[in-house]
Formats: structure tokens, sequence, C-alpha cells
């Protein structure tokens, strides 16, 4: 695994799914919406847990995916050079946010607290604005008819339950 990618593990996810979330549970500790951790003994702990790990499979597989074939990473300063349509990307255009999301639901859940779960909501409007608005100008920018081609065949958030087969 090259520096870039690690880079971009800590940096972009590192933000997203740790930092943020620590310190929403620290500055709602001594509040009404303090975070109350579920008990293992409890289905919303294992329910958490198992969206949780499915959550960080998908991410990290798609951010492998960028770096095997796309020779890039998901992080703005090194972005993939080829235009990745395999595995999840067959389904879903944005797997790694997807996954993000579902960590973030998956802490929510884990920790019972609204404030986390306000977070993974505003983290989801916030991609579904940048999205169209600037990361599918630059694709389209960058890789042309191809990737026009792969956003009209493949949702940007809903995941085909076959994989499109029009890419490479």
């Amino acid at each position: 695994m090259s520096w870039g990618i690690v880079r971009a593990i800590i940096v972009l996810p590192g933000v997203v799914l740790v930092f943020i979330p620590v310190l929403i549970v620290r500055l709602t500790a001594r509040s009404g919406f303090a975070a109350d951790v579920a008990s293992p003994t409890h289905l919303i702990f294992w329910l958490g847990l198992a969206i949780g790990c499915l959550g960080g499979a998908l991410s990290i597989w798609a951010a492998t995916l960028f770096a095997k074939f796309g020779s890039g990473t998901p992080a703005p300063w090194d972005p993939p050079k080829r235009l990745v349509i395999r595995g999840p990307y067959r389904h879903v255009r944005n797997p790694m946010i997807s996954g993000a999301l579902l960590v973030l639901v998956a802490e929510s859940l884990v920790f019972r607290s609204w404030p986390l779960t306000a977070w993974a909501v505003v983290f989801f409007l916030a991609n579904t604005l940048y999205f169209p608005l600037v990361e599918e100008k630059a694709l389209e920018a960058r890789f042309g008819d191809a990737y026009h081609s792969y956003r009209a065949n493949v949702r940007r958030w809903v995941p085909r339950l076959r994989g499109w087969e029009g890419g490479g």
C-alpha cells in the first residue's frame, strides 16, 4: 500500500469517521444528548457492529480499487488517472461515501446518539450537494464520454442489483 493511499485514509475518513464523532461525543457529554453506549447484550449493538463492518469493508474495497486499477487515491490531491468501474463501482457510483455513511450510522446506533445521527445526515447532505456540483463535473471533464455513459447507467447512491457491464 502506497503512502498516498495511507495518507488519504488517515486524513479523509479519519476526520469524518473518527475526529468529528469523537468531538461530537465529547461536546455533548454533559447534555441531554450525551452518548449512551449500547451494551453487547442489546440487539442494537450487534446491528451497529454489523453495519459498521459492512461500511468499513465497502469503503476499503472501493479505495483499494482506486489504487490498483485507477492509479490514484480517493484524495483530491491524488485522484485516479483511470475511470474505475469494477467491484462495487459497477453497482453504485460512490461506494466509498456509501460505506462511510454506513459507518456513521453504525456509530450513531452503537453510541445511541442523536447528535451522531445528525452528523450522518449532514455528511450525506453535504455529499449530495458536492457530488453533482463539483465532483461529477470534474470526472466528466477528465474521463469524457466514458464517465457520461457510466453516470447515465449507474446511480449515485442507490445500488443497482445487477452490476453494470458497460465499463472497464
